[in-house]
C-alpha cells in the first residue's frame, strides 16, 4: 500500500463513540445514537482492535479504551459465568444471558487479549483469566457453529502462547497452590478445542455434497469464521482432517466472494445465499471483509500459501474502493467506516462494528 492509503487511517473515531461504560452500539451518521445502548459483542471486538492499536502505539490513550472495553465485559458477566448483551443507555443489562455467538465472540477477544501478554499490563491479563475461567464450564454447551467457531479462536490463542493460562504475579513467584492448578487446565481446555472442531468437521461431512462445500445449507454471516477456526484447531489438535475441512471450505467460501473482476464482494444480508441459490448482492457489511481477511490470513499460514495472502490484502481493498460500488468506505474527514453498501448506495450511518471492523483489518494488515 503507498503512503496515501495509510493515511486513511484515524484511530481517533473509535474514542469519539466511546464513553467511560464503553462503546455504543449504532450512530445516527457520525453520532453515538444512545437509545440503542451498547453490546458485550461490539466491546468485545472493540478490546481486540483496542490492543492491535496499543500494540502499534503503546499510547495512553489506547490503554484507556482496553480498560474500558475490560470493565464492559466484566460487568456483562453473571454470576454462572455466561456475558450478557444488551445493554441500555442507563447500563441495564436486558436480558439474563446473551447470544451463544455473544459468548463466542467475548472468549475470542478474551482470548487474543492474553496473546499479547508480552505488551500488557499483567493486571488486565489477569483480568481477562479470571473472566474465561469463569465462563469456561460452559463453553462445551455451545450449540451454535459460530459460536463455537469464536470460542475456539479464542481457546487456541490461549494455548498457543506460553505462561497464557496461569496468573501473572510479582516476583518472586509464590508457591504453587490446589486452587492455582485447578485454574484454566490445559488438557482439559485442548480436548475442548478438539471436540468443538471436530464437531464442525462431522457437521461439514454431513452437509456437503453435490458442490456445495459447505457446513450448513446457507452462508450467512460470519462465515469466514468456521474454516479459520478449524485451522486454529488444527494447529493445536495435529488433527489433519480439520485442516482439510478448513481448506475446502475456504476455498468454496472464497468461491461465491472473489469476483471475476477481482475484488471481494461478501454475501448480502438482506436473504443471504441458499443452497440452490444465488447470493443476495446487499447488503455487503464491513465486518465481513474483516473476518474473511483474517481467515485468509491464517490459511497462508498454515497452508503455506502466499495465495491467500492476496485475497487478504483484497478483503483490505474493499474498504478503500476497490468494491461493487467502487467507492470507499472510510470516511475521509474522520476516519469512520460507513456501516456497508446497499442497494441504493454507502449507507451513511457510522456504527461501532464498522469501525471496529476496518480498525482490526487495518492494523492486522500493516502493523502485525
Amino acid at each position: 500500500m503507498d503512503i496515501s492509503t495509510l493515511q486513511k487511517f484515524k484511530p481517533d473515531y473509535m474514542h469519539s463513540i466511546t464513553d467511560d461504560t464503553g462503546i455504543f452500539q449504532h450512530t445516527k451518521f457520525g453520532v453515538p445514537d444512545r437509545a440503542k445502548g451498547y453490546t458485550t459483542d461490539d466491546n468485545a471486538r472493540a478490546l481486540i482492535a483496542a490492543i492491535l492499536l496499543y500494540n502499534s502505539t503503546k499510547d495512553a490513550a489506547s490503554l484507556e479504551l482496553i480498560h474500558t472495553y475490560l470493565a464492559f465485559i466484566h460487568h456483562a458477566q453473571n454470576a454462572e459465568g455466561n456475558f450478557r448483551n444488551f445493554m441500555d443507555y442507563n447500563r441495564n443489562f436486558l436480558e439474563e444471558s446473551g447470544s451463544e455467538d455473544c459468548q463466542g465472540r467475548t472468549i475470542w477477544a478474551l482470548g487474543f487479549a492474553l496473546s499479547h501478554s508480552a505488551t500488557l499490563p499483567d493486571n488486565l491479563l489477569n483480568t481477562c483469566r479470571y473472566l474465561i475461567n469463569q465462563a469456561l464450564p460452559h463453553i462445551d454447551r455451545l450449540g451454535s457453529p459460530r459460536a463455537e467457531a469464536y470460542a475456539i479462536i479464542g481457546l487456541s490463542y490461549l494455548v498457543e502462547t506460553p505462561n497464557a493460562l496461569t496468573y501473572s504475579f510479582p516476583y518472586p513467584h509464590p508457591p504453587n497452590t490446589a486452587e492455582e492448578a485447578a485454574f484454566l487446565p490445559r488438557a482439559f481446555i485442548t480436548d475442548l478445542i478438539e471436540n468443538m472442531a471436530v464437531r464442525l468437521h462431522n457437521q461439514y461431512t454431513l452437509n456437503k455434497g453435490n458442490g456445495w462445500n459447505w457446513f450448513e445449507d446457507s452462508l450467512t454471516y460470519g462465515n469466514s469464521m468456521l474454516p479459520w477456526a478449524l485451522l486454529k484447531a488444527y494447529g493445536i489438535s495435529g488433527n489433519v482432517s480439520l485442516k482439510h475441512t478448513a481448506k475446502d471450505s475456504l476455498e468454496f467460501l472464497a468461491s461465491r466472494t472473489f469476483t471475476k473482476e477481482g475484488y471481494y464482494k461478501p454475501i448480502g444480508s438482506h436473504g443471504w445465499m441458499a443452497r440452490e441459490g444465488e447470493a443476495a448482492p446487499y447488503d455487503e457489511q464491513p465486518i465481513e471483509a474483516c473476518e474473511m481477511l483474517l481467515a485468509c490470513k491464517e490459511a497462508a499460514i498454515v497452508l503455506h500459501d502466499p495465495a491467500y495472502l492476496k485475497q487478504a490484502s483484497l478483503c483490505y481493498q474493499w474498504y478503500l474502493g476497490h468494491n461493487s460500488l467502487k467507492t470507499p468506505l472510510i470516511d475521509p474527514q474522520t476516519g469512520a467506516c460507513y456501516d456497508g453498501i446497499h442497494s441504493s448506495g454507502l449507507n451513511l450511518n457510522q456504527g461501532s462494528e464498522s469501525i471496529i471492523s476496518f480498525s482490526i483489518a487495518h492494523l492486522v494488515m500493516h502493523h502485525e
